[in-house]
């Protein structure tokens, strides 16, 4: 399915962006086209909302929407309120990093003719990973996998890959139980569409780690606690 094939109004895509004026306007300079409504949801406290002003001042042909808030959300509270504003029957998510591109996102959205949400994987067949992590990120990743598989019963191999979309339907049923705010948003809401019955497919994605990533392993202690407490809590 080609961008030209997606009505305008179908679809939204949110950019958590907390401090990211130093590579928010990498990330645009990747995108030639999109027809639907790109949200950068900033709650930093450096000028990224303003770069991303100057940007949609500069890119009359994008629909770049800026929401700006003055305390910290968090990676999972960012993509909250960016998909409580979207107006897109569609709605994703991806990182302001550009590990991934516009295009790989356009790959996702077509897959929700089928499914209710599609998700980005790195460690499917099929997936590129231009940059790989070293063997102590992987060992981390898989080894975070395998304590979600156990938790939540979640049968997906790459839960935290920053790449996924979603029926805003399927997404406005679960939202108001969410109690997650962290780099942990992931896990939880997928847990919470498989409990409303919603289907959501993993996919191979063409990934390219950035070397600058926003995860440390503090961030994988908190993460853990707060998932400990969604699934017993």
């Amino acid at each position: 399915m080609t961008m030209n094939e997606l009505s305008p109004n179908r679809y939204s895509l949110v950019i958590p962006a907390y401090n990211e004026e130093k590579r928010i306007s990498q990330l645009f300079d990747r995108i030639e086209e999109f027809g639907g409504e790109l949200i950068v949801v900033c709650d930093g406290n450096d000028r990224t909302a303003d770069v991303v002003g100057q940007i949609a001042a500069s890119r009359p042909g994008l629909d770049i929407r800026c929401l700006k808030f003055a305390h910290r959300l968090g990676k999972g509270g960012g993509v909250i309120e960016g998909m409580k504003a979207a107006r897109g029957s569609w709605v994703g998510y991806l990182d302001a990093d550009g590990s991934t591109s516009i295009h790989q996102m356009m790959n996702l959205f077509s897959h929700l003719s089928l499914y209710d949400g599609a998700i980005g994987s790195r460690w499917v067949p099929g997936a590129v990973l231009r940059v790989s992590q070293d063997m102590l990120r992987r060992f981390e990743s898989r080894a975070f996998n395998l304590i979600i598989r156990l938790l939540f019963g979640l049968r997906y191999h790459d839960t935290q890959c920053g790449a996924k979309v979603f029926r805003k339907s399927a997404v406005d049923a679960v939202l108001s139980h969410m109690v997650s705010t962290g780099f942990e948003f992931d896990v939880e809401l997928l847990w919470r569409l498989k409990q409303g019955g919603y289907s959501v497919g993993e996919f191979p994605i063409e990934w390219q780690n950035t070397g600058d990533s926003r995860v440390e392993r503090r961030d994988m202690i908190r993460m853990l606690a707060g998932l400990l407490q969604v699934r017993f809590g």
